[in-house]
């Protein structure tokens, strides 16, 4: 920029040029020599040069002054041809004065002049040769960097157009490096990105802050690729400091850009995977395993997705919904029906819609998508029935005017079975799916498959469970005469919902109840089987009416029976330690029965954790059982117990499960149950309640089983007990004594059977047994005949010959009884029939066909 300018005459325009020229950085310096060779004048920048004040130079030979003394002959000899008018430039080395001070070569240029007398003079012009090379080495320099670099270099001036261009920026873009003087960025740039370096040019311009690292984006002339570019911009200066341009570097990065958005990729897909990991499968429902997959890919991985499976998969088919053979055939061949599960969506509310049109072209199904939950199947020939069959995926590209740019198709496989078909779409203006990207949805999909493959085989493992459980559990709410009954069961192992804990509850003759409750020992499905087969033995045994340690003797048999020997499972790893071993099934048990009619109560414990009692008014007590040896391990004899049971009463019989835990010993839980026990008058399914959600039971340890039992006993107008002589006028008395309590009880309609079937019962007593006969009727919920005496001798039905006189008492008591039977007592044997209560709809008298089936 120039000062004041002035207006000479000759339209010439003079101005001073601002500090910073190159006559500056050259540090040209004169002086000259007059007729004598002696120097007239000394520039200030000689003094600059030659470190010479005019004072000291004036008057002095310049020969004498500052050349060796070795070059001071040549020196006198130059000067005095000088002075004859020949001009001269070379280069002439010079000493500074004074002994200290260095030695130069200076590059000299000198001109003969005249005086104003017309004498002969000289002007020297020096210029210091070092600051020559200094330029030189700077030029070439500049040249190297600017020219040779294997990088685009542009040189703007301060109006943002191009000053100069190297030769790699005109390789790139075209022509050659003198074309592109005078163009801006608009000219290799969209306009959006132009702006930008626009603006980044002005700042560096105005501000001088460099800027690294600035990335656009274009195209070359004639290609089609986009193409990074990294540019670094930095204000070039003058010598003096001025701002005289913006320099920019430009690098090709799209490899590292694509190298880094490459690795991106990786890092995604590798975070992806290791969120799948941590959140799919997290539950065993199936829909649950789909959402969760769909959270994970949404929006992270895609746009849209949905999941589909197999309808008989989810209701609960035993075979596999599809199997992927080495034929790459799937059973179902890829139109049998399935249910959309789970929908996403990051960008509408719109259903997913992979392509249109009737399957046989690029797309599955028709122009109405398939909503959340509806059955649907593909076409045969679509894209997702095929990947269905074959299990590969399969790419579908979306259509015009679809929200979809494009569609991964991925069956479900799990185990060489196809379990259903997931669904990934990126909208349009996402990126494409890429090869990564296709391999990760293989893997998503095979994770999300493994999942709801073991879904459903917990599933069906979990129903088979449910059905063990309901068969080894009493039915409904357990009934007994004399007892208001409440349970509850709670297995430890959550996955199967079964375990080693059992109870039961079993009608006995005589309106007699046994109350059982065991624990084998050891957890989950193999314990359940034991404790399956262990109830099962207790059933039949009470259906003996044997005595509750009778019952537990049987049962320590049977017990140390269900073991397999250990030489059976050698084929498994096992070595054998002689063939007398067998794994042994060990369990606990309290076995009680409970009379109605005397409200006395015997039991029998094998090992099991003793029975708790809260009389009215009272504390809760432990009773005194002797616990005997847990089931199993025999070679000891059983006790009994029997205890007078009052009105009202609560009994209850539990499992270690419900008072010892990890963080509990037995003594605080037992204690805390006796606690729980202290209103028993509470309705007994509260009072169950309470203790369940009142004690820290630790739940999942160990199963929990508990039975409790208020005592009601049978109230004396329901008995009628009598005891006959052992004569034949007893069989008359009886029938009599049966026939007026009937009618007292208003059961009229039952009369002519009893009187039939007593008859029978007191004659075989008479003639079979011994003793004293004893007769008792029992009114609940049905009606009880009981006939006692003192033999041993059993009863046993037989089938009486036509020709035979008798012995079809006990066919007409099995015909007209709902149920008849005999069991021992410590005194002889009591036989026994039941009647269903009338109805009210007509008498229970037989028929005829009925009786004349006996003959």
């Amino acid at each position: 920029m120039s000062e004041i300018p002035e207006q000479a005459s000759g339209g010439v325009v003079w101005q001073s040029s601002p500090p910073g020229s190159i006559y500056d950085y050259i540090r040209v310096a004169s002086f000259s020599i007059g007729p004598d060779g002696l120097v007239e004048q000394w520039s200030r920048r000689a003094v600059d040069l030659f470190g010479v004040t005019a004072e000291e130079a004036m008057g002095k030979d310049p020969v004498e002054a500052f050349m060796p003394a070795d070059l001071r002959e040549r020196g006198h000899r130059r000067v005095r041809e000088i002075l004859d008018g020949k001009e001269w430039t070379g280069l002439v080395p010079f000493r500074i004065p004074g002994d200290d001070r260095p030695h130069g070569i200076a590059e000299m240029y000198v001109m003969p002049s005249e005086t104003q007398s017309g004498e002969r003079a000289a002007l020297c012009i020096v210029v210091d040769v070092r600051a020559l090379r200094r330029i030189e080495t700077d030029l070439a320099a500049s040249q190297a960097i600017f020219g040779q670099s294997p990088f685009g270099f542009l040189l703007f001036g301060t109006d943002l157009t191009v000053k100069r261009a190297n030769r790699r920026f005109a390789t790139v873009f075209g022509g050659s490096a003198d074309d592109h003087r005078g163009r801006t960025v608009h000219d290799y740039l969209n306009r959006p990105e132009a702006d930008r370096m626009t603006t980044a040019l002005r700042g560096v311009l105005e501000t001088g802050e460099s800027v690294t690292d600035f990335e656009i984006v274009g195209a070359a002339p004639g290609a089609r690729d986009r193409r990074h570019w990294s540019i670094n911009l930095y204000r070039v200066h003058s010598g003096s400091g001025r701002p005289i341009g913006v320099a920019g570097l430009g690098i090709d990065v799209t490899r590292r850009h694509n190298a880094a958005r490459e690795a991106a990729s990786a890092r995604r897909n590798l975070a992806l995977l290791n969120e799948a990991g941590a959140r799919i499968g997290n539950s065993l429902d199936l829909e649950a395993t789909a959402r969760e997959l769909l959270d994970v890919a949404v929006p992270g991985f895609c746009d849209l997705a949905s999941v589909d499976l197999y309808q008989g998969l989810l209701s609960g088919d035993e075979a596999p919904p599809g199997r992927w053979g080495s034929s790459h055939d799937v059973g179902y061949g890829g139109s049998a029906e399935l249910r959309r599960v789970a929908v996403a969506s990051a960008v509408s509310d719109t259903p997913l819609r992979t392509g249109e049109g009737d399957g046989s072209g690029g797309g599955c199904h028709g122009s109405e998508p398939i909503e959340l939950g509806a059955v649907h199947r593909y076409p045969f020939n679509s894209p997702c029935a095929g990947a269905l069959r074959t299990g590969r995926l399969r790419t579908v590209p979306g259509v015009d005017g679809d929200l979809v740019q494009s569609t991964l198709v991925v069956p479900m496989v799990a185990h060489d079975t196809v379990v259903g078909l997931v669904q990934f779409s990126r909208a349009k203006g996402s990126e494409s799916f890429g090869e990564r990207d296709r391999a990760l949805a293989v893997e998503l999909a095979a994770r999300a498959a493994v999942c709801i493959d073991n879904a459903r085989l917990y599933r069906r493992e979990h129903e088979r469970a449910l059905i063990l459980q309901r068969s080894l559990l009493p039915p409904g709410d357990p009934e007994a005469a004399g007892l208001d009954i409440a349970c509850r069961y709670l297995p430890g192992t959550a996955a199967t919902e079964v375990g080693g804990d059992w109870f039961d509850v079993i009608e006995l003759p005589g309106h007699r109840t046994a109350l059982v409750i065991g624990d084998v020992m050891g957890r989950g499905l193999r314990a359940a089987v034991a404790m399956g087969e262990l109830r099962t033995a207790v059933r039949t045994l009470a259906q003996l009416d044997l005595e509750p340690a009778e019952v537990l003797s049987h049962l320590d048999e049977i017990a140390r029976g269900l073991g397999a020997p250990i030489g059976a499972q050698q084929s498994r790893g096992h070595k054998s330690r002689g063939p007398e071993l067998s794994e042994v099934y060990l369990a606990t048990c309290v076995y009680a029965v409970y009379d109605p009619v005397t409200r006395r109560c015997t039991f029998a414990n094998a090992g099991h954790l003793p029975p708790v009692l809260v009389e009215p008014g009272e504390e809760a007590l432990l009773l005194d059982v002797p616990p005997g040896m847990p089931l199993g391990v025999g070679g000891e004899p059983f006790e009994e117990v029997e205890v007078e049971l009052p009105e009202g009463a609560l009994l209850a019989l539990y499992t270690d499960g419900l008072v010892e835990s990890r963080d509990h010993p037995l003594d605080e839980g037992l204690s805390a149950f006796r606690r729980a026990l202290t209103d028993p008058a509470r309705p007994l399914e509260d009072v169950c309640d309470r203790v369940l959600t009142s004690l820290e039971t630790g739940h999942g340890e160990d199963d929990i089983a508990l039975l409790m039992a208020r005592i009601q006993g049978l109230p004396a107008e329901a008995v009628g007990d009598w005891r006959l002589p052992r004569e034949p006028r007893s069989v008359g008395r009886a029938r009599e004594l049966a026939r007026t309590q009937l009618a007292a009880w208003g059961l009229e309609p039952l009369v002519d059977t009893v009187e039939l079937l007593v008859s029978e019962l007191v004659t075989n007593a008479l003639r079979y047994g011994e003793g004293e006969i004893r007769l008792r009727l029992l009114r609940d919920r049905t009606l009880v005949c009981e006939v006692w005496d003192a033999g041993l001798v059993q009863p046993r039905r037989r089938r009486a010959k036509d020709t035979d006189e008798g012995g079809r008492g006990l066919q007409l008591v099995g015909l007209l009884s709902s149920s008849w039977g005999s069991r021992r007592t410590p005194r002889g044997k009591t036989v026994w029939f039941e009647l269903a209560l009338p109805d009210g709809e007509g008498s229970a008298e037989p028929t005829v066909e009925q009786l004349l089936s006996m003959f």
